[in-house]
């Protein structure tokens, strides 16, 4: 399933593109408006929900995983709409109770992703979602926390793929993206 072109244009068009941000010669692509437009978040909803449901059916995905920080703001949101649990990963210190870490090197620093282990019960079918696919590096860390606790990635999904940077190279799973840049 992919968006049909006119939503996908649509929501192409409400990113908002920073350039020097974070970093001088970086161009950042935000997809907070589609966020802040009811129409154009419920259509990326319901585009994540039927692409999802038409791939592995209705009963096979058990979690929605969200990275932070963005994949935590419409991660919940597709897994109520899947009526599936939802995970945070989130950075190092903000979950209390046991956690599993993976650090990875991201732009100029390290950094270090959590997730409570008793969150995902062993062998559970995970989707792992985020707003951006770049180099992959926060993604891939965020598989290796899944599989840390026997669990197994069904996809990894984004909203936007920038295709020249070849994220998905680092991932071990299938991807899905409803947009290409």
């Amino acid at each position: 399933m992919s968006v049909s072109e006119s939503h996908a244009k649509e929501m192409k068009s409400a990113f908002k593109r920073f350039t020097d941000f974070p970093l001088e010669g970086e161009q950042f692509e935000d997809f907070l408006p589609i966020i802040g437009s009811p129409v154009l978040f419920k259509k990326l909803i319901n585009a994540f929900k039927t692409h999802l449901e038409e791939k592995f059916g209705k009963e096979k995905i058990d979690y929605i995983a969200g990275i932070e920080a963005r994949g935590l703001l419409f991660g919940p949101s597709l897994a109520l709409a899947l009526g599936v649990g939802f995970v945070p990963i989130r950075r190092a210190g903000k979950l209390p109770g046991e956690c599993a870490t993976a650090t990875f090197t991201k732009l100029d620093h390290q950094e270090t992703f959590e997730m409570q282990v008793e969150a995902i019960p062993f062998d559970s079918n995970v989707v792992i979602v985020d707003d951006v696919l770049a180099t992959g590096m926060s993604a891939s860390a965020t598989g290796d926390l899944i599989k840390h606790v026997g669990a197994h990635i069904l996809e990894y999904d984004f909203v936007l793929t920038l295709d020249s940077l070849h994220g998905e190279e680092k991932l071990s799973a299938p991807i899905f993206s409803l947009l290409h840049s």
